[in-house]
C-alpha cells in the first residue's frame, strides 16, 4: 500500500458537507475528514485544504456550517467534493449545480436542503493547527436533525431508517459504503 493512500483505512466516518459564506460570496464542499471532539459546549473538527475557496471564506467570515447529508445526496457529496468554488466564474456551486438551501439561523453560511442534520458553527481559532495540519475547530451554536433518520439524540435502528436516509461513508475515488447491518454489542464480564 502507498503511504499517501493509509489514511483510507481510517476514514469510514460519514462525509458531510461544509459550507461557508463571506462578503456576498459562498461554497460548499465534502469533508471526509471529520469528528466531534466535546459534549458541553459541543465541539466540532474538520479538515480543509488551503487550496480549498470553502477555507478561504470560513476563515474570512469566521463560522461555517456542517451538513450531514443522506444516501439519496451522495452524487451531491461527490460533485461539490471533486471541483472548487474558484473553477465556476460568475457563479457558484449553489447555482451551478442548483443546490436548495435555507439560511442559517446564527451564521451567514447557506445550510444545504435535504440533510439528516445540520450543525452550525463558530470558529475557535487554532492559526497553528489551521496552518500546520489544515484543521479548524468549531463549536456548535445551532442545530437540528431531521427525526426520520435521527432521534431522541441518536441515530434511528437502521430497520427503521430507509436506505435513502441512511449516511454516505467515502472510501476514495467517488466510492462510498452505507451502513447497511446494525447489531448489539454486549458488555464482556471480568474472570
Amino acid at each position: 500500500m502507498e503511504l499517501k493512500h493509509a489514511y483510507r483505512l481510517l476514514n469510514t466516518g460519514a462525509s458531510v458537507l461544509v459550507s461557508a459564506a463571506h462578503a456576498g460570496r459562498r461554497d460548499v464542499m465534502a469533508c471526509a475528514w471529520n469528528m466531534a471532539l466535546d459534549f458541553s459546549p459541543a465541539k466540532v473538527a474538520v479538515c480543509l485544504d488551503k487550496a480549498s475557496f470553502t477555507r478561504e471564506l470560513l476563515e474570512a467570515s469566521g463560522s461555517f456550517a456542517i451538513g450531514v447529508p443522506c444516501v439519496a445526496q451522495a452524487d451531491l457529496v461527490f460533485t461539490v467534493g471533486s471541483i472548487s468554488g474558484r473553477e465556476l466564474p460568475g457563479q457558484d456551486k449553489f447555482a451551478a449545480f442548483g443546490i436548495a438551501h435555507h439560511a442559517a439561523s446564527v451564521i451567514d453560511a447557506p445550510l444545504v436542503a435535504g440533510c439528516i442534520g445540520w450543525l452550525e458553527c463558530r470558529l475557535i481559532p487554532e492559526p497553528h493547527l489551521q496552518q500546520a495540519h489544515d484543521l479548524f475547530i468549531g463549536e456548535a451554536v445551532a442545530a437540528w436533525v431531521d427525526e426520520r433518520a435521527f432521534e431522541g439524540g441518536k441515530f434511528r435502528p437502521l430497520d427503521d431508517t430507509p436506505p435513502a436516509w441512511r449516511t454516505p461513508h467515502h472510501l476514495g475515488a467517488g466510492n462510498f459504503v452505507v451502513p447497511g447491518a446494525q447489531l448489539k454489542a454486549r458488555a464482556q464480564t471480568s474472570g
